[in-house]
Protein backbone atom coordinates (compact mmCIF):
# COMPACT_ATOMS: atom_id res chain seq x y z
CA UNK A 1 0.00 0.00 0.00
CA UNK A 2 1.51 3.33 -1.04
CA UNK A 3 1.69 6.39 1.16
CA UNK A 4 0.79 8.95 -1.46
CA UNK A 5 -2.23 11.15 -0.84
CA UNK A 6 -5.07 11.35 -3.34
CA UNK A 7 -4.29 13.82 -6.10
CA UNK A 8 -7.47 15.80 -5.47
CA UNK A 9 -6.44 16.38 -1.89
CA UNK A 10 -2.90 17.33 -2.88
CA UNK A 11 -4.09 19.94 -5.32
CA UNK A 12 -6.78 21.41 -3.06
CA UNK A 13 -4.32 21.97 -0.22
CA UNK A 14 -1.46 23.06 -2.43
CA UNK A 15 0.88 20.28 -1.27
CA UNK A 16 4.05 19.61 -3.18
CA UNK A 17 6.10 16.46 -2.89
CA UNK A 18 9.04 16.63 -0.51
CA UNK A 19 11.80 14.24 0.44
CA UNK A 20 10.42 14.15 3.96
CA UNK A 21 7.02 12.99 2.82
CA UNK A 22 8.48 10.35 0.54
CA UNK A 23 10.85 9.09 3.19
CA UNK A 24 8.04 8.71 5.70
CA UNK A 25 6.42 6.20 3.38
CA UNK A 26 9.52 4.24 2.55
CA UNK A 27 9.47 0.49 2.84
CA UNK A 28 10.69 -0.98 6.09
CA UNK A 29 14.38 -1.84 6.16
CA UNK A 30 13.55 -4.79 8.37
CA UNK A 31 11.68 -7.69 6.84
CA UNK A 32 9.19 -9.18 9.26
CA UNK A 33 8.40 -12.86 9.20
CA UNK A 34 4.72 -13.70 9.02
CA UNK A 35 2.90 -15.49 11.77
CA UNK A 36 2.55 -14.98 15.50
CA UNK A 37 5.55 -14.27 17.65
CA UNK A 38 7.18 -12.72 14.59
CA UNK A 39 8.70 -9.92 16.60
CA UNK A 40 11.24 -12.32 18.08
CA UNK A 41 12.32 -13.34 14.57
CA UNK A 42 12.93 -9.97 12.97
CA UNK A 43 15.82 -10.24 10.57
CA UNK A 44 17.25 -6.81 10.81
CA UNK A 45 20.71 -5.79 11.88
CA UNK A 46 20.26 -3.09 14.51
CA UNK A 47 22.39 -1.31 17.01
CA UNK A 48 21.44 -1.75 20.62
CA UNK A 49 19.81 1.34 22.04
CA UNK A 50 21.03 2.68 25.35
CA UNK A 51 18.50 5.10 26.81
CA UNK A 52 18.60 7.28 29.88
CA UNK A 53 16.55 10.27 30.94
CA UNK A 54 18.12 13.09 28.94
CA UNK A 55 18.47 16.66 30.14
CA UNK A 56 18.88 18.06 26.63
CA UNK A 57 17.16 17.88 23.28
CA UNK A 58 18.77 16.65 20.08
CA UNK A 59 18.43 17.54 16.42
CA UNK A 60 17.93 13.83 15.75
CA UNK A 61 14.83 13.61 17.95
CA UNK A 62 11.74 12.33 16.09
CA UNK A 63 9.36 14.87 14.62
CA UNK A 64 6.66 14.13 17.18
CA UNK A 65 9.06 14.77 20.08
CA UNK A 66 10.09 18.13 18.65
CA UNK A 67 6.48 19.18 18.16
CA UNK A 68 5.59 18.10 21.67
CA UNK A 69 8.34 20.30 23.05
CA UNK A 70 7.08 23.22 21.01
CA UNK A 71 10.13 23.26 18.74
CA UNK A 72 9.83 24.28 15.07
CA UNK A 73 8.71 21.41 12.83
CA UNK A 74 8.43 21.04 9.07
CA UNK A 75 4.92 19.61 9.38
CA UNK A 76 2.58 18.39 12.09
CA UNK A 77 3.18 14.75 13.03
CA UNK A 78 0.33 12.25 13.04
CA UNK A 79 -0.55 9.04 14.86
CA UNK A 80 -3.61 7.23 16.19
CA UNK A 81 -4.21 7.01 19.91
CA UNK A 82 -5.55 3.47 19.55
CA UNK A 83 -3.29 2.40 16.69
CA UNK A 84 -3.23 -1.31 17.43
CA UNK A 85 -6.48 -3.16 17.77
CA UNK A 86 -9.38 -5.03 16.37
CA UNK A 87 -9.93 -2.83 13.30
CA UNK A 88 -6.92 -4.65 11.82
CA UNK A 89 -7.48 -8.16 10.52
CA UNK A 90 -3.91 -9.12 11.43
CA UNK A 91 -4.62 -8.25 15.06
CA UNK A 92 -7.86 -10.21 15.14
CA UNK A 93 -6.08 -13.24 13.75
CA UNK A 94 -3.44 -13.03 16.46
CA UNK A 95 -6.11 -12.49 19.13
CA UNK A 96 -7.80 -15.72 18.06
CA UNK A 97 -4.58 -17.59 18.76
CA UNK A 98 -3.97 -15.71 22.03
CA UNK A 99 -7.49 -14.92 23.34
CA UNK A 100 -6.34 -13.56 26.71
CA UNK A 101 -5.84 -9.80 26.67
CA UNK A 102 -3.55 -10.11 29.69
CA UNK A 103 -1.36 -12.52 27.75
CA UNK A 104 -1.26 -10.29 24.70
CA UNK A 105 -0.40 -7.21 26.75
CA UNK A 106 2.04 -8.88 29.14
CA UNK A 107 4.14 -11.00 26.77
CA UNK A 108 7.08 -9.15 25.24
CA UNK A 109 6.98 -10.78 21.79
CA UNK A 110 3.25 -10.22 21.46
CA UNK A 111 3.43 -6.63 22.71
CA UNK A 112 6.08 -5.79 20.14
CA UNK A 113 4.31 -7.56 17.28
CA UNK A 114 0.98 -5.87 18.01
CA UNK A 115 2.53 -2.44 18.58
CA UNK A 116 4.26 -2.62 15.21
CA UNK A 117 1.26 -3.80 13.18
CA UNK A 118 -0.01 -0.26 12.43
CA UNK A 119 3.54 1.03 12.03
CA UNK A 120 4.20 -1.53 9.31
CA UNK A 121 0.88 -0.76 7.63
CA UNK A 122 0.68 3.05 7.84
CA UNK A 123 4.03 4.49 8.99
CA UNK A 124 2.66 6.93 11.61
CA UNK A 125 4.96 9.39 13.37
CA UNK A 126 4.40 7.70 16.72
CA UNK A 127 4.37 4.06 17.81
CA UNK A 128 2.56 3.57 21.11
CA UNK A 129 3.20 0.45 23.15
CA UNK A 130 0.36 -2.07 23.27
CA UNK A 131 -0.50 -2.14 26.95
CA UNK A 132 -3.19 -1.01 29.39
CA UNK A 133 -3.42 1.62 32.10
CA UNK A 134 -4.13 -1.18 34.61
CA UNK A 135 -1.03 -3.19 33.68
CA UNK A 136 1.12 -1.94 36.61
CA UNK A 137 -1.51 -2.62 39.31
CA UNK A 138 -0.26 -6.06 40.42
CA UNK A 139 3.23 -4.58 40.76
CA UNK A 140 2.07 -2.47 43.71
CA UNK A 141 -0.41 -4.82 45.33
CA UNK A 142 -3.65 -4.68 43.34
CA UNK A 143 -4.35 -7.90 41.39
CA UNK A 144 -6.99 -7.79 38.68
CA UNK A 145 -8.60 -9.92 36.00
CA UNK A 146 -10.16 -9.03 32.67
CA UNK A 147 -13.42 -10.80 31.87
CA UNK A 148 -14.95 -10.93 28.42
CA UNK A 149 -18.20 -9.24 29.38
CA UNK A 150 -17.38 -7.18 32.47
CA UNK A 151 -13.93 -6.04 31.44
CA UNK A 152 -11.46 -5.35 34.28
CA UNK A 153 -12.42 -6.85 37.62
CA UNK A 154 -10.74 -6.16 40.98
CA UNK A 155 -11.95 -8.69 43.50
CA UNK A 156 -10.95 -6.68 46.59
CA UNK A 157 -11.73 -2.98 46.06
CA UNK A 158 -9.94 -0.56 48.36
CA UNK A 159 -12.47 1.51 50.27
CA UNK A 160 -11.03 1.55 53.79
CA UNK A 161 -7.84 1.97 55.77
CA UNK A 162 -7.62 -1.79 56.01
CA UNK A 163 -7.60 -2.06 52.24
CA UNK A 164 -4.72 0.40 52.03
CA UNK A 165 -2.52 -2.10 53.87
CA UNK A 166 -2.35 -4.29 50.77
CA UNK A 167 -0.47 -1.61 48.86
CA UNK A 168 3.31 -1.53 48.57
CA UNK A 169 5.89 0.41 46.53
CA UNK A 170 5.85 -0.48 42.87
CA UNK A 171 8.04 -3.46 42.01
CA UNK A 172 9.36 -2.62 38.56
CA UNK A 173 10.91 -6.07 38.23
CA UNK A 174 7.37 -7.33 37.70
CA UNK A 175 7.02 -5.05 34.69
CA UNK A 176 10.09 -6.09 32.76
CA UNK A 177 7.93 -7.14 29.82
CA UNK A 178 7.04 -3.46 29.42
CA UNK A 179 10.65 -2.34 29.62
CA UNK A 180 11.88 -5.00 27.21
CA UNK A 181 9.10 -4.21 24.75
CA UNK A 182 9.96 -0.51 24.73
CA UNK A 183 13.63 -1.29 24.13
CA UNK A 184 12.77 -3.46 21.14
CA UNK A 185 10.30 -0.94 19.74
CA UNK A 186 12.92 1.79 19.99
CA UNK A 187 15.29 -0.42 17.98
CA UNK A 188 12.65 -1.35 15.41
CA UNK A 189 11.51 2.16 14.50
CA UNK A 190 14.94 3.73 14.80
CA UNK A 191 14.73 7.47 14.32
CA UNK A 192 11.73 7.30 11.99
CA UNK A 193 9.07 7.62 14.68
CA UNK A 194 8.65 8.39 18.36
CA UNK A 195 8.00 5.53 20.76
CA UNK A 196 5.22 6.42 23.18
CA UNK A 197 4.57 4.98 26.60
CA UNK A 198 1.54 5.75 28.72
CA UNK A 199 0.03 5.62 32.18
CA UNK A 200 -3.30 6.24 33.84
CA UNK A 201 -3.68 9.30 36.05
CA UNK A 202 -4.18 8.63 39.79
CA UNK A 203 -7.88 9.55 39.79
CA UNK A 204 -8.66 7.35 36.80
CA UNK A 205 -6.73 4.38 38.21
CA UNK A 206 -8.43 4.92 41.57
CA UNK A 207 -11.88 4.64 39.98
CA UNK A 208 -11.11 1.03 39.04
CA UNK A 209 -9.52 0.18 42.37
CA UNK A 210 -12.37 1.67 44.41
CA UNK A 211 -15.29 0.61 42.22
CA UNK A 212 -13.87 -2.85 41.59
CA UNK A 213 -13.78 -2.37 37.84
CA UNK A 214 -15.47 -0.27 35.18
CA UNK A 215 -18.40 1.90 36.17
CA UNK A 216 -20.74 4.41 34.61
CA UNK A 217 -21.78 6.26 37.76
CA UNK A 218 -18.61 6.44 39.93
CA UNK A 219 -20.88 6.42 42.96
CA UNK A 220 -18.52 4.79 45.46
CA UNK A 221 -15.44 6.85 44.70
CA UNK A 222 -17.35 10.13 44.51
CA UNK A 223 -18.95 9.32 47.86
CA UNK A 224 -15.50 8.66 49.33
CA UNK A 225 -14.54 12.23 48.51
CA UNK A 226 -16.92 13.20 51.32
CA UNK A 227 -17.23 10.13 53.56
CA UNK A 228 -13.64 8.87 53.62
CA UNK A 229 -11.44 11.61 52.13
CA UNK A 230 -8.39 10.52 54.13
CA UNK A 231 -8.57 7.02 52.63
CA UNK A 232 -8.99 8.30 49.11
CA UNK A 233 -6.16 10.82 49.48
CA UNK A 234 -3.87 8.11 50.82
CA UNK A 235 -4.73 5.90 47.83
CA UNK A 236 -4.18 8.73 45.36
CA UNK A 237 -0.85 9.63 46.95
CA UNK A 238 0.33 6.03 46.71
CA UNK A 239 -0.74 5.88 43.06
CA UNK A 240 1.04 9.15 42.37
CA UNK A 241 4.37 7.78 43.54
CA UNK A 242 3.90 4.46 41.74
CA UNK A 243 2.90 6.15 38.47
CA UNK A 244 5.81 8.58 38.66
CA UNK A 245 8.26 5.71 39.05
CA UNK A 246 6.55 3.80 36.25
CA UNK A 247 6.89 6.76 33.87
CA UNK A 248 10.62 7.07 34.55
CA UNK A 249 10.95 3.31 34.07
CA UNK A 250 9.32 3.57 30.64
CA UNK A 251 11.48 6.50 29.61
CA UNK A 252 14.67 4.75 30.65
CA UNK A 253 13.53 1.70 28.69
CA UNK A 254 13.09 3.68 25.48
CA UNK A 255 9.88 5.77 25.47
CA UNK A 256 10.38 9.19 23.86
CA UNK A 257 7.10 10.59 25.18
CA UNK A 258 4.57 9.63 27.83
CA UNK A 259 0.83 10.16 27.62
CA UNK A 260 -1.10 10.45 30.88
CA UNK A 261 -4.69 9.27 30.54
CA UNK A 262 -7.03 10.84 33.05
CA UNK A 263 -9.79 9.13 31.10
CA UNK A 264 -12.47 9.55 33.78
CA UNK A 265 -11.36 12.95 35.08
CA UNK A 266 -14.09 14.44 32.93
CA UNK A 267 -16.65 12.71 35.16
CA UNK A 268 -15.78 15.17 37.91
CA UNK A 269 -17.14 18.71 38.17
CA UNK A 270 -14.29 21.15 37.51
CA UNK A 271 -14.01 22.16 41.16
CA UNK A 272 -13.72 18.51 42.23
CA UNK A 273 -11.17 17.81 39.51
CA UNK A 274 -9.13 20.66 40.99
CA UNK A 275 -9.13 18.85 44.35
CA UNK A 276 -9.07 15.17 43.44
CA UNK A 277 -7.12 14.89 40.21
CA UNK A 278 -5.12 17.96 39.29
CA UNK A 279 -2.80 18.08 42.35
CA UNK A 280 -1.72 14.49 41.84
CA UNK A 281 -1.02 15.01 38.13
CA UNK A 282 0.98 18.10 39.05
CA UNK A 283 3.00 16.05 41.50
CA UNK A 284 3.70 13.43 38.83
CA UNK A 285 4.83 16.10 36.37
CA UNK A 286 7.10 17.68 38.98
CA UNK A 287 8.62 14.34 39.96
CA UNK A 288 9.24 13.24 36.38
CA UNK A 289 10.65 16.65 35.41
CA UNK A 290 13.35 16.29 38.07
CA UNK A 291 14.49 12.96 36.66
CA UNK A 292 13.61 13.25 32.96
CA UNK A 293 13.46 16.99 32.23
CA UNK A 294 13.31 16.71 28.44
CA UNK A 295 10.69 13.96 28.16
CA UNK A 296 7.43 15.43 26.78
CA UNK A 297 4.34 14.65 28.84
CA UNK A 298 0.88 14.61 27.26
CA UNK A 299 -2.39 14.85 29.22
CA UNK A 300 -5.65 13.52 27.79
CA UNK A 301 -9.11 13.53 29.40
CA UNK A 302 -12.32 12.26 27.83
CA UNK A 303 -14.82 15.11 27.55
CA UNK A 304 -12.29 17.75 28.53
CA UNK A 305 -13.98 20.85 27.12
CA UNK A 306 -14.70 22.24 30.57
CA UNK A 307 -11.21 21.52 31.88
CA UNK A 308 -8.80 22.83 29.24
CA UNK A 309 -7.43 25.78 31.18
CA UNK A 310 -7.18 23.66 34.31
CA UNK A 311 -5.32 20.95 32.40
CA UNK A 312 -2.77 23.49 31.24
CA UNK A 313 -2.08 24.27 34.89
CA UNK A 314 -0.72 20.77 35.50
CA UNK A 315 2.53 21.70 33.75
CA UNK A 316 2.38 19.09 30.97
CA UNK A 317 3.82 19.83 27.54
CA UNK A 318 0.83 18.79 25.45
CA UNK A 319 -2.94 18.87 25.93
CA UNK A 320 -4.97 16.26 24.05
CA UNK A 321 -8.34 17.43 22.78
CA UNK A 322 -11.18 15.08 22.02
CA UNK A 323 -13.49 15.67 19.06
CA UNK A 324 -16.08 17.53 21.16
CA UNK A 325 -13.70 20.50 21.33
CA UNK A 326 -13.21 22.64 18.25
CA UNK A 327 -9.48 22.67 17.54
CA UNK A 328 -9.33 26.38 16.77
CA UNK A 329 -11.27 27.20 19.93
CA UNK A 330 -9.09 24.90 22.01
CA UNK A 331 -5.96 26.50 20.55
CA UNK A 332 -7.31 29.95 21.44
CA UNK A 333 -8.20 28.95 25.00
CA UNK A 334 -4.87 27.28 25.66
CA UNK A 335 -2.63 29.87 24.05
CA UNK A 336 0.39 29.34 21.87
CA UNK A 337 2.90 28.34 24.54
CA UNK A 338 1.64 24.77 24.86
CA UNK A 339 1.28 22.07 22.21
CA UNK A 340 -2.08 20.47 21.51
CA UNK A 341 -3.14 17.24 19.87
CA UNK A 342 -6.39 16.00 18.46
CA UNK A 343 -9.05 15.41 17.32
CA UNK A 344 -11.04 14.12 14.34
CA UNK A 345 -14.27 12.33 15.23
CA UNK A 346 -13.83 8.59 14.49
CA UNK A 347 -17.37 8.48 13.11
CA UNK A 348 -15.90 10.05 9.97
CA UNK A 349 -14.44 6.64 9.25
CA UNK A 350 -17.91 5.69 8.02
CA UNK A 351 -18.55 8.82 5.99
CA UNK A 352 -18.31 9.02 2.21
CA UNK A 353 -14.79 9.84 1.09
CA UNK A 354 -15.64 13.44 0.03
CA UNK A 355 -17.05 14.16 3.51
CA UNK A 356 -13.99 12.66 5.10
CA UNK A 357 -11.71 14.69 2.86
CA UNK A 358 -13.62 17.87 3.67
CA UNK A 359 -13.29 17.27 7.41
CA UNK A 360 -9.56 16.62 7.19
CA UNK A 361 -9.12 19.77 5.12
CA UNK A 362 -11.13 21.79 7.63
CA UNK A 363 -9.07 20.41 10.46
CA UNK A 364 -5.71 21.03 8.79
CA UNK A 365 -6.45 24.48 7.41
CA UNK A 366 -8.10 25.65 10.62
CA UNK A 367 -5.10 25.07 12.86
CA UNK A 368 -1.64 26.45 13.37
CA UNK A 369 1.55 24.65 12.39
CA UNK A 370 2.81 25.08 15.96
CA UNK A 371 0.71 22.28 17.35
CA UNK A 372 1.01 18.57 17.77
CA UNK A 373 -1.40 17.20 15.19
CA UNK A 374 -1.71 13.71 16.53
CA UNK A 375 -4.38 11.23 17.47
CA UNK A 376 -6.38 11.99 14.36
CA UNK A 377 -8.66 9.10 15.15
CA UNK A 378 -9.41 9.50 18.79
CA UNK A 379 -9.88 6.32 20.81
CA UNK A 380 -10.51 4.38 17.62
CA UNK A 381 -10.80 0.90 19.11
CA UNK A 382 -12.61 2.08 22.22
CA UNK A 383 -15.34 4.30 20.89
CA UNK A 384 -15.84 2.59 17.56
CA UNK A 385 -16.53 -1.09 18.17
CA UNK A 386 -16.08 -2.30 14.63
CA UNK A 387 -14.22 -4.83 12.57
CA UNK A 388 -12.73 -3.98 9.21
CA UNK A 389 -10.88 -6.39 6.99
CA UNK A 390 -9.07 -6.58 3.70
CA UNK A 391 -9.03 -3.56 1.37
CA UNK A 392 -11.74 -1.81 3.38
CA UNK A 393 -9.57 -1.65 6.47
CA UNK A 394 -6.68 -0.13 4.59
CA UNK A 395 -8.84 2.20 2.51
CA UNK A 396 -10.98 3.57 5.32
CA UNK A 397 -8.44 3.63 8.11
CA UNK A 398 -5.45 4.42 5.96
CA UNK A 399 -7.10 7.34 4.21
CA UNK A 400 -8.71 8.75 7.33
CA UNK A 401 -5.52 8.69 9.32
CA UNK A 402 -4.17 11.68 7.51
CA UNK A 403 -0.93 9.97 8.11
CA UNK A 404 -1.06 11.01 4.50
CA UNK A 405 -3.26 14.07 4.46
CA UNK A 406 -1.94 15.87 7.50
CA UNK A 407 1.47 15.74 5.83
CA UNK A 408 0.20 17.86 2.97
CA UNK A 409 1.25 20.99 4.81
Amino acid sequence: MGLSAPASVNSSLGWKSSSLFVQSGASSTCATLSGSMASSKRKCAQKKVSVTCSSSSSSSDPLLVKAARGEPVSRPPAWMMRQAGRYMAVYRKLAEKYPSFRERSETTDLIVEISLQPWEAFRPDGVIIFSDILTPLPAFGVPFDIEDIRGPVIQSPIVSEEGLKTLHPIDLDKLQFVGESLKILRQEVGGHAAVLGFVGAPWTIATYIVEGGSTSMYTTIKSMCHTAPHVLRALLSHLTQAISDYIVFQVEAGAHCIQIFDSWGGQLPPSMWDSWSKPYIQEIVSSVRKRCPKTPLVLYINGNGGLLERMKGTGVDVIGLDWTVDMADGRKRLGSEISVQGNVDPAYLFSPLPSLTEEIQRFVMGTSLNFLATNLIQNLACNMNFHLSGPLAYSVVGNCLSLYWIRLL
